[in-house]
């Protein structure tokens, strides 16, 4: 079951953030899914695309990236340091993640992204998620998914202000 108030308090915040900028959006709950197997369980059909998200960190550790794509897909970390140009990247532990994005494992999504007001994360989009209408999200906490039109995430986007890019990543 999920945590309730954690969770819930992750997840009002990404609604509070949507609402306060008129982001059109929907959103539905379901059990507890920290992967996208379990996710899948719960997925409505709603025309959007389901998207997986990896949170990375530079050799260094100064520069994190956050990696979003289809989730129907698989990336090796060896291509996607080639495909990115950022040098040799390793998962980010769950202490970064908590610092820059405010999130723990099973529930990374840019919606992490309203808790790094240093605009530190750079954001990593695949290419091919451009054809589809709508993307699904975890809103912080995986007991819930966001629905987000693309136009809608794109002026999200702007609004948080971290870099991204789409690139192609398969």
């Amino acid at each position: 079951m999920c945590e309730i108030t954690d969770n819930a308090e992750r997840r009002q915040r990404v609604l509070d953030f949507l609402d306060r900028h008129g982001i059109r959006y929907t959103w539905y709950e379901h059990p507890a899914s920290p992967t996208i197997e379990l996710a899948r369980q719960n997925w409505r059909q709603d025309g959007s695309k389901h998207c997986k998200n990896l949170f990375f960190r530079n050799h260094k550790g100064n520069r994190h990236y956050l990696v979003c794509f289809d989730c129907e897909q698989n990336l090796a970390i060896h291509d996607l340091e080639h495909r990115l140009h950022q040098g040799k990247l390793s998962f980010a532990s769950e202490q970064r993640m908590e610092r820059w994005l405010g999130l723990r494992p099973g529930s990374v999504s840019p919606f992490g992204l309203i808790n790094d007001p240093e605009q530190h994360v750079h954001l990593f989009l695949d290419k091919h998620l451009e054809e589809y209408p709508a993307y699904s999200f975890h809103p912080n906490d995986n007991c819930a998914t966001v629905v987000i039109p693309r136009e809608e995430f794109l002026r999200y986007l702007s609004i948080v202000g971290n870099s991204y890019e789409f690139i192609e990543l398969y």
